[in-house]
């Protein structure tokens, strides 16, 4: 039988029966340090034993029942990320595609009610990964994602990324906002030079444009903070969060300022599975977890330690690798070869990583990633580099 599924992924050859922690069980019966995290979803590692248990117990209770009746779960966590964020409003949804459609509709609507309907036009960054529906896509401008599928969807404009001359030109009298990741993930793991959100923040503050950052894959922990924007002194106006915020379960969120989300009435937007109860209960859990003393601080801790023995590894093995980058547990290596026979190799020495663009080797341990699994981690990197050097010694 041929396969049934869609052949729109290029599957690594490998699969796993269970996970625990840091760690993946092959059905091959090797185990693999997982610096993949289905990427950059499960921050808190496989299995954790509190999600496991408020999953089961919700399961008993309530799995859904729509967003026509009020949903207590939704409010409760709703209200846990207002608290720990810039935000007054939440809209729960499924995917991080949809947080981004629902950040680029509702800085839409907040200029439409404000009496300029013709400010709809959202400036975007090149190398920019926003999701995968047309709209999303669209406001990416990665040729590689829109072929095929008709004209772009209009109202985006993009710039390089970290030009802040070209988007302060960029700037005219349709535009809406500002769409930016902190940490472009799917490029290369490439941040923002220092001081340019803040810079960006009083471009928007001077031209009434709204700022919207795309925290899918920076937010809920990984780059060291419970979302990036606050390793600096500025706020958004809207902020779209998915990946780590179930830890695995779907679920994702847009939030924002009272004044950005108050466009967005009844019938404006809507979501059948979104803000279900079996989710609300899980990402309630994984940020109580997160927001616990001491817990943002060891993430950080632990990046900062990996970070310093990845640029030493790059320094020994100058023939593979040019550079370490990235900020928290968001971290990547440029490779001097393509980027899949390092992922390839890695695999062999029990490392599962993530390509990301122009070879660059992404990796996205669990937040809860140990010192000794992180030293564990450059052990098997190096050995994966020696291999490299000695094609012979791969399957060793």
């Amino acid at each position: 039988m041929t396969d049934p599924l869609y052949p729109c992924f290029a599957r690594a050859d490998v699969a796993f029966e269970r996970g625990e922690g840091a760690w993946l069980f092959g059905t091959d019966g090797k185990r693999y340090l997982d610096c993949a995290t289905g990427i950059a979803v499960t921050g808190l590692g496989h299995s954790h034993p509190r999600l496991v248990d408020v999953l089961k117990r919700q399961a008993e209770r309530l799995w859904h029942v729509s967003n026509a009746v009020r949903i207590p779960e939704q409010e409760q966590l709703a209200e846990k990320l207002c608290t720990a964020t810039f935000a007054d409003r939440v809209f729960f949804s499924n995917s991080g595609a949809e947080a981004v459609e629902t950040a680029i509709k509702t800085a839409r609507r907040y200029h439409h009610v404000n009496g300029r309907p013709e400010r709809w036009r959202l400036i975007t960054f090149e190398g920019a990964f926003h999701g995968r529906t047309l709209a999303t896509v669209a406001a990416g401008g990665q040729p590689k994602y829109l072929e095929g599928f008709g004209a772009p969807v209009e109202g985006f404009d993009q710039v390089s990324f970290g030009d802040l001359d070209a988007l302060e030109a960029a700037i005219g009298p349709e535009t809406a906002g500002v769409l930016i990741e902190p940490v472009q993930g799917e490029s290369g793991v490439r941040s923002l030079p220092e001081g340019a959100l803040a810079h960006i923040r009083a471009l928007c503050d001077r031209h009434g444009l709204l700022l919207v950052l795309d925290e899918v894959q920076t937010g809920v922990g990984r780059a060291g903070h419970l979302f990036a924007y606050q390793a600096s002194d500025i706020a958004p106006d809207i902020l779209a969060s998915a990946k780590g915020l179930g830890n695995g379960f779907p679920v994702a969120a847009c939030l924002a300022t009272e004044a950005a989300a108050a466009g967005m009435t009844p019938g404006t937007h809507g979501s059948t599975f979104g803000g279900n109860p079996l989710a609300m209960v899980v990402a309630s859990e994984v940020l109580d977890i997160m927001l616990e003393p001491g817990f943002l601080d060891s993430v950080r801790g632990t990046g900062e330690h990996l970070r310093a023995r990845l640029e030493a590894f790059v320094a020994e093995h100058p023939e593979l690798f040019e550079d370490a980058r990235g900020e928290g547990l968001l971290l990547g290596l440029k490779c001097r070869r393509p980027v899949r026979d390092v992922l390839q190799t890695l695999r062999v020495k029990g490392v599962l990583g993530v390509a990301a663009g122009n070879d660059v080797l992404r990796l996205l341990p669990p937040l809860t990633l140990s010192i000794p699994e992180a030293d564990e981690l450059v052990e098997r990197l190096r050995l994966a580099a020696i291999a490299l050097s000695n094609p012979a010694d791969i399957a060793a």
